[in-house]
């Protein structure tokens, strides 16, 4: 169980001079550049370069520079770093662990639960997470350009049942904020949708994409805005992640944080309360912590239920009621996440 918590960097980001867009430009996409950025030793190439070849890595030098170099246990190297384990195939462990395929009416939306749709905004991740459910998904076949929106925004309309939309991908913050802009703009004249969720995880991967340009369009819409991010280790959170919190928050969003129990990276109950803490000193509320998609190529993080509920009942023993993320698994088909 992974112990090793550091205490949030304060000082500035040291990515400040360069545009959100030019950091993601120049991320990390290959594992021996990583390896030799993070000092690992040569042993671990080979698995890496076979993960790779099943999901390409991609890591922003923002997020590269919270990792501990020659630490091949380190709870953020760990999210990012193929290992040969991606390669197994244990039962029970597929390409479309959520069903998605089937919910899908137009291209670019997903429609699983009621009064809520999830808009696939992008294709595109700032970081590829290793356990990411969606690391199969045919972003090609449901990556909808603008004049191909209006199927889905048609969708929306027809709908009154509707009071939210939600943008994800990939990471929605990964499009610019012209097309984002746009597409809220449309969202937005929809007389029965009353709030916008995002779900994203640049704020965190690269700070700095909380820009100006951003905060002018999510400012200015008259929908209530929530920003989901997704952190699952303290060290993620440096002074430049807070900052990006802090701007969202005078945006007007409400700041949710979603997490995902992984085996060696934060499945101890000191690291999983050290987070809770830090992600309320941000400003950030814990919302859910999620077991493992059974995603193809992700078995080796996985927790048991068990032992996931006995973890969750002695964080109770450490953190305020509000500070309790909710311990849920996602199951096809039924019409809410499922509680454990």
């Amino acid at each position: 169980m992974q112990e090793n918590i550091i205490i949030a960097d304060k000082r500035p980001s040291t990515q400040a001079s360069a545009s959100w867009q030019r950091q993601l430009s120049q991320a990390i996409r290959d594992p021996a550049t990583l390896c030799k950025r993070l000092s690992l030793d040569e042993s671990w190439l080979p698995g890496a370069a076979t993960g790779h070849q099943l999901f390409e890595i991609c890591v922003p030098d923002a997020y590269l520079t919270r990792i501990v170099p020659n630490d091949p246990n380190d709870p953020l190297l760990r999210q990012v770093l193929p290992v040969i384990d991606e390669a197994s195939t244990p039962q029970g462990y597929v390409t479309d662990p959520l069903e998605e395929a089937e919910h899908q009416p137009v291209k670019g939306l997903i429609h699983k639960y009621a009064g809520r749709v999830l808009l696939i905004a992008s294709p595109a991740c700032a970081i590829n997470c290793r356990y990411c459910f969606r690391r199969h998904f045919p972003y090609s076949e449901s990556s909808p350009s603008r004049a191909q929106w209006q199927e889905a925004l048609d969708y929306l309309r027809a709908d009154t049942n509707l009071h939210e939309a939600i943008l994800s991908g990939g990471d929605p913050l990964a499009a610019s904020d012209k097309q984002l802009a746009w597409l809220v703009e449309q969202l937005e004249g929809i007389p029965h949708l009353k709030r916008l969720r995002i779900h994203t995880r640049l704020p965190v991967v690269i700070p700095d994409r909380i820009d100006s340009a951003f905060l002018g369009w999510l400012a200015a819409t008259r929908l209530q805005k929530v920003v989901v991010l997704h952190i699952n280790h303290p060290n993620e959170i440096d002074q430049a992640v807070i900052d990006a919190c802090t701007r969202l928050k005078q945006a007007g969003a409400t700041l949710l944080n979603q997490s995902v129990l992984l085996r060696g990276i934060n499945d101890s109950v000191s690291t999983l309360a050290t987070l809770s803490e830090r992600l309320f000193e941000a400003g950030v509320l814990p919302y859910y912590l999620h077991v493992v998609d059974p995603v193809q190529g992700a078995a080796h993080f996985d927790v048991p239920d068990d032992e996931a509920k006995a973890l969750v009942k002695q964080l109770l023993e450490h953190l305020p009621g509000f500070l309790m993320p909710r311990l849920v698994r996602e199951i096809p088909g039924k019409a809410s996440k499922t509680p454990l």
